[in-house]
């Protein structure tokens, strides 16, 4: 399907990468504007990438009543930011106590991005490549990305590995989403990365905020949703008694595959005392874009 083709070049320093996001520098500054994709771009030009159709472990997500961020468990959520650096040709990254990448060889890398528009943070939702593109096609043109150019992918091989879950959106055309989704399945199965430790599906019983940062290893959509929910407790209590009226009221909205119904993610979530399971899995869950 046809996306918008940029050229240019990751960069790490100052910033700090997770196992979804990288800071990418096109080789045009105007590239992303001319094809009409409203990215927030820093002084020297970078735009916040957020790969597209995963989601790795949160390694700092504050929720909007929380004065301090909120991770899952490390060695997975480092774990994934690591093998995505180390994808796009990084090594001997330093990173300091607040996961700042103090050091890195080299300083920059080479790559590409295929894009066709921008989430509502700015970020060029995008499949990132290493290296040059094969073929002539020029930069800021459209191409066709399928099947076989997407395994190359760094999003491709984040999935394939187990290092992040399956999150598709509305805008993720259908040939690649049916590309993607056996192959978390067959990560799934060979209980790769995150698989060997899920709790998602299998259901899990919350007991402390402790247990949720340190460690669950859940959908990060799910966990988000409950670090929100969490967060508005000041007293620390972890009561899900009202967690499915909060999900109802925060309205993810979403269709499953290959059923096709309309819902929220609140009827998807079975809650039992304080015992959570997902009861879709997440390859079969397409959640409309914000």
């Amino acid at each position: 399907m046809p996306m918008t083709l940029i050229k240019g070049s990751y960069r790490i320093l100052g910033a700090s990468p997770d196992g979804d996001s990288i800071r990418f520098y096109p080789d045009d500054p105007g590239a992303l504007s001319a094809a009409g994709i409203a990215v927030k771009a820093n002084a020297a030009g970078g735009v916040q990438l957020r790969l597209d159709a995963i989601d790795a472990l949160e390694t700092h997500y504050t929720p909007p009543h929380s004065p301090m961020p909120w991770r899952q468990p490390a060695a997975l959520g480092d774990g994934a930011a690591a093998a995505l650096l180390d994808m796009v040709g990084f090594s001997s990254v330093v990173r300091d106590a607040r996961g700042y990448v103090t050091a890195a060889t080299p300083a920059q890398t080479p790559g590409y991005i295929l894009t066709r528009f921008a989430d509502k943070y700015g970020r060029a939702v995008a499949t990132a490549f290493p290296g040059g593109r094969r073929g002539r096609a020029a930069d800021g043109s459209l191409v066709h990305l399928g099947p076989a150019e997407l395994r190359r992918s760094v999003n491709h091989r984040l999935l394939a590995a187990g290092w992040v879950y399956p999150t598709f959106y509305s805008q993720l055309y259908v040939d690649l989403r049916d590309e993607l989704a056996p192959t978390a399945v067959t990560a799934r199965s060979a209980k790769r990365g995150v698989w060997a430790e899920d709790a998602t599906l299998t259901g899990f019983t919350l007991r402390s905020r402790s247990q949720l940062t340190d460690e669950l290893v859940i959908l990060p959509k799910l966990f988000r949703r409950l670090a929100e929910y969490l967060s508005l407790d000041e007293t620390g209590k972890v009561d899900l008694t009202g967690f499915a009226a909060f999900l109802r009221a925060h309205g993810d909205r979403l269709f499953t595959v290959p059923a096709g119904q309309a819902t929220g993610l609140s009827t998807l979530v079975h809650r039992r005392g304080q015992t959570l399971a997902l009861t879709v899995a997440p390859e079969q869950i397409v959640f409309i874009e914000g």
